[in-house]
């Protein structure tokens, strides 16, 4: 396992800051001037999924992105509650100590369905919607395999100790259809931060934690939502996102051939650009 101390070094830079929620110090950064974004990151993910995105957004936007709790230098909370709805709380109360009464939202994969869930909870305090790539639709023939292994009664208990580098890499190589994208770099990041003190077993707890399918209730958002999609998605396919855009009526679908789960890691700039005219229209 990681230790946190050896982390703050190799994963923080100047614009990292941290605050306190309940009793979880939350890593996060907060760039740039305009229009508040606030960017959610995936399972097995950070913040820094939106590095490259961040270069290009910070220009127009003030960006800020977190570590959700369970993940990055975040690391678990202390009731191993991670349901979306405690989520949810946590990240209203964060936007309060910063004093944000309202901001786009965007989110990738467990990201993307926090912030519509966030939506639906808070309608008034996010502008518009975009969903990457965004979890929902509870279909357990599609469960990604790292969820499938962790609600394994066996493999469940012995996930924390059987996940090696060579086996993250395989989890990571699935999420990205342009292979070469996955440097040695990119896989030393995600095992880091997965095996940070505590995150482990906070994503156990969150694979198994009893979920409640709101997919219905997304008819009811009214805020305009942007869906963007990788076509080759292979944890969370890509009828999803036409399911999205059925349900929510004021939505825009884009969808990215020879791309995979992660479009704003793949095709950075493409996909900046297409998320800047959608929140400028």
């Amino acid at each position: 396992m990681a230790a946190l101390k050896d982390l703050l070094f190799k994963y923080t830079t100047d614009a990292s800051r941290f605050l306190v929620v309940d009793s979880l110090l939350i890593h996060y950064r907060d760039e740039g001037e305009g229009e508040p974004l606030l960017l959610l990151h995936g399972t097995f993910s950070s913040l820094h999924t939106f590095n490259e995105w961040n270069k290009h957004l910070k220009k127009h936007y003030r960006v800020i992105r977190l570590d959700l709790m369970g993940f990055g230098l975040t690391g678990a909370n202390e009731n191993g509650d991670y349901s979306a709805a405690n989520h949810c709380r946590v990240l209203k109360r964060f936007l309060q100590i910063l004093k944000i009464e309202r901001c786009h939202v965007a989110g990738n994969s467990l990201g993307g369905l926090l912030a519509w869930e966030f939506t639906l909870r808070h309608p008034q305090t996010v502008d518009k919607l975009v969903l990457i790539d965004a979890a929902g639709f509870m279909e357990e023939e599609n469960l990604p395999l790292p969820f499938r292994l962790a609600r394994a009664p066996l493999a469940g208990r012995v996930i924390k100790y059987v996940v090696r580098k060579e086996v993250l890499k395989q989890f990571v190589k699935q999420v990205y259809f342009h292979q070469d994208k996955v440097t040695e770099q990119l896989i030393n990041r995600y095992y880091d931060l997965f095996t940070r003190d505590g995150n482990t077993d906070a994503f156990l707890n969150l694979a198994n934690q009893p979920y409640t399918d709101s997919s219905e209730n997304l008819k009811t958002i009214q805020n305009p939502t942007l869906i963007m999609w990788g076509r080759e998605d292979a944890w969370i396919p890509v009828h999803n996102a036409r399911r999205f855009h059925q349900l929510i009526k004021n939505s825009k679908l884009k969808i990215y051939p020879e791309v995979g789960h992660v479009p704003m890691e793949e095709i950075p700039e493409e996909t900046a650009l297409d998320l800047i005219e959608f929140l400028e229209s």
